[in-house]
């Protein structure tokens, strides 16, 4: 696999789960929300200035974000005691608990949509859980 296909692989996988979590009445948040809340869900504990230079927004627009996401439940921030000026910012079990109420049983539904077929779907199904198990670190 080169690169190149590597990369379509990621946006086609990113577009089935947001297929997955989206409910007929539900809005997907603003795009830089879902950027921030993707990185503290790979990166808990980080602090505003890190999650800024891993999604290349600026820190302002990454404070706004983490403030609404706050004031929403889905994250929470604590300050630095190595460091007091530093807000460290963490995901919530709200975050968690409505990833999974969102996605759980549409995963299924997206991909036999997609691929027309639910063997193929189951299939494809078990080598993504295959794939997420070698390359996702453990939580």
């Amino acid at each position: 696999m080169d690169g190149r296909r590597l990369h379509r692989l990621g946006r086609y996988l990113i577009e089935l789960a947001r297929q997955a979590g989206l409910e007929s009445a539900d809005e997907l948040p603003p795009e830089g929300e879902i950027a921030v809340l993707a990185d503290v869900i790979d990166n808990p504990g980080s602090s505003v200035g890190e999650i800024t230079e891993r999604v290349a927004f600026s820190q302002g627009h990454v404070s706004d974000c983490v403030a609404r996401l706050v004031d929403d439940a889905l994250l929470a921030t604590d300050i630095d005691p190595a460091d007091r000026r530093r807000t460290l910012v963490y995901p919530t079990d709200v975050l968690f608990k409505a990833i999974a109420r969102r996605t759980a049983p549409r995963i299924d539904d997206a991909l036999v949509a997609a691929l027309g077929d639910p063997v193929a779907a189951r299939r494809a199904k078990e080598l993504l859980a295959e794939l997420a198990d070698v390359l996702l670190p453990d939580r």
